[in-house]
């Protein structure tokens, strides 16, 4: 069985070995990366793990389309044979982390719990910052473990997903958050399953990019989203721009809806001695050993430079003013959910 992981990487090599070697513990056994416009090395160290075997690397560089980087990364997917050899596909990015929670943690305990699945909805558990003002060269997944809790009322972004699933002919094209272009006569046969275990409702076939929130959808998996790191790695976020929209600079209406930190959860470190020994033989090769540590001084530098400059200067000023969010009381939750349904009702401007 093929198991593809599809990443977008834009000056991230520092974190790359790391995110590598936990999912081949998970159970990855093909990974499709695409470099975009890299200052840190990480186009070269994709270009190093690809002699060695390690993934399979496409540069994209631009220009881009109007919808983002992202999309035109994976406009291209469905042309590769990488792609069209896979079993079980999914796309995400480098600040997430597959922790499955069935079996012994890998993908095949995942596919056995539900066999006749279509797709299966990996839900994010939010990690927030809780403190961390320096970067460091130490693993993200031992570094960060205070999340949100797993009952999370508002926001709604809390409770969104990618999607793993089955590369049988159902949809056509790789999305960002789940495949898109179904074909129609495959998709009444289409299950959708949640990383809680129960089936999903029609309509996560075409058109739901999150999970029902104000409930736990970690039962079988998660997927845990380090979205934030150190503040100092969030400055640098905030630099390089969204992988979707690159132009829209990070602030603080990000952190805030993600920085929560009132529940310890730890359970992606029983696969750490997999993950330890995939990193150690990457880090065994002299040349990724190199550029990993030439990242690592990117970082460093990139940062101290930031800071001469007003607004991002500024930015890690608030960051290091605002303290953790704290999750919404249910009755505040459905006070913005109602104006939230509310406006799916109105007409788009400029409609009538």
């Amino acid at each position: 069985m093929r198991v593809l992981a599809i990443l977008c990487l834009r000056n991230e090599a520092a974190f790359l070995l790391e995110w590598l070697a936990h999912h081949r513990a998970v159970g990855f056994t093909d990974f499709l990366v695409f470099s975009n416009d890299c200052q840190d090395g990480t186009d070269a160290m994709l270009d190093r793990l690809a002699e060695m075997g390690q993934l399979t690397h496409i540069r994209n560089d631009g220009p881009y389309d109007a919808r983002g980087i992202q999309f035109t990364a994976l406009k291209q997917c469905e042309k590769l044979d990488i792609v069209q050899q896979a079993d079980w596909i999914l796309p995400f990015d480098i600040d997430e982390f597959v922790n499955i929670h069935v079996g012994e943690g890998r993908i095949p305990d995942l596919l056995a719990a539900l066999p006749q699945a279509t797709a299966i909805t990996l839900t994010w558990r939010l990690f927030g910052n809780g403190g961390v003002v320096h970067y460091e060269d130490k693993p993200v997944t031992q570094t960060f473990q205070r999340a949100a809790p797993a009952v999370l009322h508002w926001p709604w972004r809390a409770a969104m997903f990618k999607t793993l699933y089955r590369n049988d002919g159902t949809y056509r094209k790789v999305g960002v958050h789940r495949p898109r272009a179904p074909v129609k006569e495959r998709l009444e046969g289409a299950r959708w399953f949640g990383s809680d275990g129960h089936e999903l409702p029609d309509r996560f076939r075409t058109e739901r990019i999150f999970s029902n929130f104000g409930r736990d959808n970690y039962g079988l998996a998660q997927l845990n989203h380090y979205a934030l790191g150190a503040m100092e790695s969030y400055v640098l976020k905030a630099d390089r721009g969204r992988a979707v929209h690159g132009d829209h600079m990070l602030d603080l209406d990000y952190w805030v809806e993600r920085n929560f930190i009132t529940e310890e959860d730890s359970s992606i470190l029983r696969l750490a001695p997999r993950m330890e020994a995939e990193l150690a033989a990457l880090r065994a090769d002299p040349a990724l050993a190199q550029l990993h540590a030439e990242a690592v001084a990117w970082r460093h530098a990139r940062f101290r430079a930031l800071m001469l400059q007003e607004p991002f200067r500024a930015l890690m000023g608030r960051l290091l003013l605002t303290p953790p969010s704290r999750p919404l009381p249910p009755e505040a939750a459905r006070f913005l959910q109602r104006f939230a349904m509310a406006a799916r009702q109105v007409p788009p401007a400029g409609s009538g």
